[in-house]
């Protein structure tokens, strides 16, 4: 079969898969192909596209079954010829001519209501008297003289809301602005991003959605190598030395609007935890805190000046850890 695609097997569902089943698997796969998470990345753009033209089919119940009848009815020989070319969107059934398509791809131009084909045929000075008496036996009010012109109406799009999967690192998500997003018919939209956006939000984009539905983008922030976030609060994990943590003093911290400075108190103890008031995630109720993990990390190596330092604080230090184990 030229050009076949079998979209049950691109999506990896059964023939008998329910619609929560296919919207499951595409979501997974649209995330893992999606050409912002892939830049550049050709087979997995095309992998996109066909994944997104699959579940489009499958996920409408009509065009599921159009799909299957077409599918079974390509294989069996000998077509029965019982419905006119370029009519058959509006005459579904079981007597549908599949023939009249030449291939796949024209069957899902025409089934998604993609392309629309008009025909223009002029006729010859040597026949126009033929088809002038042709047209006095069975008048055409749509033939003024030597031209024809035949249309093929794509089929109404049914209004309904559409989903799109958009992530992003966390520092777009925070400051928000303007976003380019692909959509599943191919469309590219450019839009104003809220700032503070959380993982699992959804936002509507009104009017953009199929056949003037509504478009409703989910969100994903990307994991950060140094910020966490817990709820509105900003969790960074910082390290400090020995010394640092023993004699406090200003250190320097990273957030989300750039680095500050702050004093940690003499005596951390490593996984203390200092708030920065105000420093945190932005949200409708105010903004978060940042939450300053502390991390006591001992030097691997050691210079002999400072091998002879912590020899001769182990020689003055009265502190003992474990003066209290046995009670």
């Amino acid at each position: 079969m030229q050009n076949f695609r079998n979209y049950y097997e691109l999506l990896g569902v059964a023939r008998e898969a329910s619609l929560d089943e296919i919207k499951q698997v595409y979501r997974r796969l649209a995330r893992q192909y999606h050409p912002d998470l892939n830049p550049g990345d050709k087979a997995a753009e095309e992998k996109f596209k066909d994944i997104t033209e699959a579940y489009e089919v499958l996920s409408d119940t009509t065009k599921r079954a159009e799909y299957d009848k077409y599918s079974r009815f390509w294989k069996q020989r000998g077509f029965k010829r019982t419905a006119p070319a370029g009519g058959w969107m509006g005459r579904r059934g079981p007597d549908t001519d599949y023939s009249q398509f030449s291939d796949f791809n024209s069957f899902v131009d025409q089934l998604l209501g993609r392309r629309a084909q008009t025909r223009t045929a002029t006729t010859a000075p040597a026949a126009r008297a033929a088809a002038a008496r042709r047209a006095a036996a069975a008048p055409n009010p749509y033939e003024p003289g030597t031209s024809r012109t035949s249309y093929t109406v794509p089929p109404r799009v049914e209004r309904r809301d559409a989903e799109a999967f958009l992530s992003m690192p966390l520092e777009k998500a925070y400051t928000g602005g303007r976003e380019r997003v692909r959509l599943e018919d191919g469309r590219s939209l450019e839009v104003d991003m809220p700032p503070g956006m959380f993982t699992d939000q959804r936002i509507r984009l009104k009017g953009q959605g199929i056949g003037g539905g509504d478009l409703y983008l989910k969100i994903t922030v990307l994991p950060h190598p140094l910020f966490r976030l817990e709820g509105t609060d900003v969790v960074c994990v910082i390290p400090v030395t020995p010394s640092e943590a023993v004699l406090g003093g200003p250190i320097e911290v990273p957030t989300l609007d750039g680095p500050v400075s702050i004093n940690i108190p003499p005596s951390v103890s490593s996984g203390q935890r200092l708030r920065l008031a105000g420093k945190g995630y932005p949200s409708e109720e105010g903004r978060g805190d940042q939450i300053v993990e502390i991390q006591l990390v001992l030097p691997k190596t050691l210079t002999p000046e400072e091998r002879d330092c912590y020899e001769r604080l182990r020689s003055v230090e009265t502190f003992n850890p474990r003066a209290n184990l046995l009670g």
